[in-house]
């Protein structure tokens, strides 16, 4: 039972707080739980019907298929973030000042509403087709064992939805002038996390080279199985011990949101300051 708490546990954890994050940076504007809600169901169907067939497609490019698989969405997913925080720094500072005009803006086509919903199927597609196949495999035994993998399993699925939760519940209590900075450092990590993920998963199949393997070593510090270590590897694409790519990756990954960032930030600074 502990065993598949915990498996299930990681396997939804990055799904309910990408997904947790999202709603807290888009709480007030109309259509966006929508949207979000449709991607979320979107990606319980392709997780359930990845999930069946997990071990075909495992099978599947000289049994490469489930790290490709985990690199396409890994990439679409972090492309997606961070055309959220781009839109998010446009137009995050004028809907704090504004939030009236939310409504009329959201309809005017300004917020990314496709975006949120792909980040949020590509979150649940991923990480619930593992947690899904792990759940459908534990289902097929009959047996006292089977029972208890499922029934750890839904108590693993709890607590991910629990921290989830809690971390939502956090964020939308800070005041929605400085919610858009820190959800879009938060969706930033989250953003090069994920593609140094989806290049971590093609230098498994030898699609790219990891330079140096490992650049360090920290599990003695914090390892990447610790509960600590598995939230930040969600939050912040955390490993112990990452390929020295992973690690250009991460970091050209967020330099360029950054530099991208503020420089959407720049002309609507100089549109608040100017006397309406």
């Amino acid at each position: 039972m502990i065993s598949s708490l915990v498996i299930v546990f990681r396997e939804m954890l990055e799904m309910v707080l990408v997904v947790g994050v999202l709603l807290a940076a888009t709480r007030g504007l109309a259509g966006s739980r929508l949207w979000i809600g449709l991607g979320a169901f979107g990606g319980l169907l392709g997780a359930t019907f990845f999930g069946v067939f997990m071990e075909q497609m495992e099978a599947s490019f000289n049994s490469d298929g489930e790290f490709i698989f985990n690199a396409v969405i890994l990439s679409i997913a972090s492309v997606m973030i961070a055309w959220t925080v781009f839109w998010m720094s446009k137009y995050g500072r004028e809907m704090s000042q504004r939030m009236n005009q939310v409504g009329s803006s959201v309809k005017a086509g300004d917020l990314p509403c496709t975006a949120l919903a792909v980040v949020a199927l590509s979150a649940v597609m991923r990480e619930g087709s593992e947690a899904v196949f792990f759940l459908f495999s534990a289902a097929q035994g009959i047996s006292e064992d089977g029972w208890s993998m499922l029934i750890g399993g839904v108590m693993g699925a709890g607590v991910a939805l629990m921290i989830g939760t809690l971390l939502y519940l956090g964020l939308v209590r800070i005041p929605l002038k400085q919610l858009f900075s820190v959800v879009g450092w938060l969706l930033m990590l989250l953003a090069a996390g994920m593609a140094s993920e989806a290049a971590a998963n093609l230098i498994m199949i030898g699609w790219l080279p990891p330079l140096v393997d490992p650049l360090w070593n920290s599990s003695a510090l914090l390892s990447s199985d610790s509960m600590l270590g598995e939230l930040l590897h969600v939050m912040v694409g955390y490993e112990d011990q990452p390929s020295a790519l992973q690690v250009i990756v991460f970091a050209l990954s967020l330099t360029i949101m950054v530099v991208l960032s503020y420089r959407f930030q720049a002309p609507l600074k100089a549109k608040v300051a100017a006397p309406v």
